[in-house]
């Protein structure tokens, strides 16, 4: 992976069917990245009120 990459990705669960969390480093948004077979999606991940889920500077700081 390049060293200036922006996005991180910072979860990821299955193998046939995979979920990822991936982060935003400039903007610290989170965002949820479903795979199945050959279709996916992405959207915004949000907490229980439906704001979206935003990293804090200092766990930005410390992604690979």
């Amino acid at each position: 992976m390049a060293k200036n990459e922006r996005f991180v990705k910072t979860y990821s669960q299955g193998k046939l069917v995979e979920t990822e969390i991936w982060v935003d480093k400039e903007t610290g948004v989170n965002y949820l990245y479903r795979k199945d077979g050959y279709s996916g999606g992405l959207c915004v991940l949000t907490d229980k009120d439906g704001k979206p889920v935003v990293s804090t500077a200092e766990e930005i700081a410390n992604l690979k």
